[in-house]
């Protein structure tokens, strides 16, 4: 490993025991800093409610460490919406965000027109799918960003449990993403969870970055922000474990694709000849092809976004 990794590891990675929550909220008081939690939902009306409940009981009214809850639906079929808002969440549809840009599938697209409907000074993303939810998967990774000013984004890191089996979640992590950083951007070898959908940055980052549309939207968000603002502003708090519903192997495949896209794109700014993935499945005839695109789109830095500026002016 190289030697700045391990310096990394020892100055930039944390426990959630490390800050409490005292200590979190004095930091808050002392900067003014305001911090909001989003929420990207896609049918996950058996979770998202309990989630919201903890956020807000725990951390809004218990103490005030979240200013604002907000789940973005980017097109459910269940009640998701209805149990967000009945828990007390402000729910907003990904279309009626930036309308006059068409909306496309893809969790980092509602990640970015997340910018849009909130106002906090740190942004904390968090995915609907938990189970078990604990208040640490915020006031963890908030907690760097209120006490040092020279954080500007904090991953969650945690055990990932398959199942029964402990440790192996994180298929696409292992056989994907850890390979590509190790090999292409190695300053990042030292994050435990590269992907994983629980992170918190500073609003003047975020606004910065492009916003690959897909699943290659954590690991394009962590590179570009190596290079925007250097490793030692990038850190990763122990959590704990992280349950959720895992995806099966032909998801998963879809997943590799857009994050092996996203990282070529870094690596040469270069064109795939084919972006897409030819799977299989077995039918009564059979084996038989199924080809999906590739998320290839990536939306701007919302610096860009004239609405987003006017906002910021008004």
């Amino acid at each position: 490993m190289l030697e700045e990794v391990e310096r990394w590891l020892s100055t930039r990675s944390w426990s959630v025991t490390d800050r409490p929550l005292h200590k979190i909220l004095a930091a808050k008081r002392a900067t003014g800093q305001t911090v909001s939690v989003v929420l990207p939902a896609l049918n996950e009306e058996e979770t998202v409610g309990d989630i919201v409940a903890v956020i807000r009981h725990d951390l809004m009214r218990q103490v005030p460490l979240v200013d604002e809850i907000v789940v973005v639906d980017s097109g459910s079929t269940d009640r998701t919406s209805e149990v967000a808002a009945a828990a007390g969440a402000r729910v907003v549809h990904r279309d009626e965000i930036l309308p006059r840009v068409p909306a496309v599938p893809g969790k980092g697209e509602v990640l970015w027109r997340s910018l849009l409907v909130t106002s906090g000074d740190l942004v904390c993303f968090v995915d609907a799918d938990l189970r078990e939810f604990s208040p640490d998967f915020v006031s963890g990774i908030v907690g760097p960003l209120l006490t040092d000013p020279d954080v500007h984004l904090v991953k969650a890191m945690y055990d990932r449990p398959l199942g029964a089996t402990a440790g192996q979640g994180g298929r696409v992590t292992e056989l994907m993403a850890r390979p590509l950083l190790n090999m292409h951007w190695p300053q990042l070898a030292g994050f435990v969870q590269p992907l994983g959908g629980e992170y918190a940055a500073r609003r003047s980052l975020l606004e910065q970055l492009p916003f690959p549309v897909g699943y290659g939207v954590e690991l394009g968000m962590l590179v570009d922000a190596l290079h925007l603002v250097g490793l030692d502003a990038l850190a990763q708090v122990d959590v704990g474990v992280r349950k959720h519903r895992h995806q099966d192997g032909q998801a998963l495949g879809r997943m590799s694709a857009a994050i092996y896209r996203t990282a070529q794109l870094r690596l040469a700014r270069g064109h795939l000849i084919r972006p897409s993935l030819t799977q299989f499945e077995r039918a009564a005839g059979g084996f038989e092809p199924r080809t999906y695109s590739v998320d290839t789109e990536e939306r701007p830095p919302m610096a860009e976004i004239a609405e987003y500026a006017a906002r910021r002016v008004a």
